[in-house]
């Protein structure tokens, strides 16, 4: 298969990108390669998000609009929809009623991500090239206070859960997306362990138009990484060290206090770790690698 013959489905799962949505849109309809079909959920925005999206639906023609199913937290606890994995719930929602046999490639794109005109066929590209790739996606790039950008620097073997894609054969086995917090590190783990390939490309270069977050923002962040490492079966020695490493972070000190908070935190309160014996064998297993300089994760075929 050649970039060119690939039928990519992209679902956005998006709430309160009033300030976003259409240049976010724009960008996806000017993409050198389209996607074939792009479901967008609005989960019960406080701004004019969905009225955006039905202007610019009469648009682009691949473009559906649909709502959010019923039952997701109240737009008040809207702090609490990444610890409630809402946004990998509408995720998983639209592809419930969609023939996945249809697309050759799945990707989630957040409602605040301006991908480049390239983006998709370059992508695609690369997935014909490597058969083994099953996850990949760029990187990001944030504004700052002063005007400027800054990039999110991640591991070459960890792609963004705002601009993930999968191939269709890799999704499959899997299994899907788990709704939990860790999720977008947790399809990667069980990506090596079939066999795939899972992959950052630093020239794939898209803007995350979110604005910075507050001292308090970035310290509940930080907690929540840290409750992730405890959901995904992360060795205490190596949790300890990165706790260490997130210190450096502003804010200096704290932000390690915070990461090893909530991976206390988790562990106290019992929260549900992925129930899987091989997943936390292979886990700790390339843990060790990484903590002894083998930094890139091997797949276990």
């Amino acid at each position: 298969m050649s970039g060119s013959t690939a039928r990519i489905l992209v679902v956005s799962p998006v709430r309160n990108e009033g300030a976003h949505i259409a240049r976010v849109v724009r960008a996806v309809a000017a993409q050198e390669l389209a996607p074939a079909r792009w479901i967008v959920v609005e989960d019960d925005s406080d701004d004019d998000t969905y009225a955006q999206l039905l202007e610019l639906e009469a648009e682009v023609p691949f473009l559906e609009v649909r709502r959010a199913p019923a039952g997701g937290p109240a737009s008040g606890e809207a702090r609490d929809r990444l610890s409630l994995a809402q946004e990998v719930r509408n995720f998983n929602a639209a592809l419930a009623d969609v023939d996945l046999a249809d697309f050759t490639h799945v990707m989630k794109l957040d409602g605040d991500i301006e991908l480049p005109r390239e983006y998709l066929r370059v992508l695609m590209e690369r997935f014909a090239r490597d058969g083994s790739l099953g996850i990949a996606g760029g990187v990001l790039v944030e504004p700052t206070a002063d005007g400027g950008q800054r990039s999110i620097r991640i591991p070459e073997h960890h792609v963004h859960g705002a601009l993930k894609c999968w191939s269709g054969e890799c999704l499959t086995a899997i299994g899907g997306v788990q709704e939990r917090l860790g999720w977008d590190t947790i399809d990667e783990t069980y990506a090596r362990m079939r066999g795939f390939r899972t992959r950052r490309f630093t020239d794939l270069v898209s803007v995350h138009h979110r604005p910075l977050a507050s001292a308090d923002g970035a310290l509940r962040g930080h907690a929540r990484h840290g409750e992730c490492a405890y959901i995904a079966h992360y060795d205490p020695l190596w949790v300890a060290l990165r706790s260490v490493k997130v210190a450096g972070r502003a804010p200096r000190g704290l932000s390690g206090a915070a990461f090893l908070y909530g991976y206390v935190r988790g562990a106290v309160r019992g929260v549900e770790q992925v129930p899987d014996p091989e997943y936390r064998r292979f886990t700790r297993r390339e843990l060790r690698r990484r903590m002894l300089g083998a930094d890139r994760p091997t797949t276990a075929l």
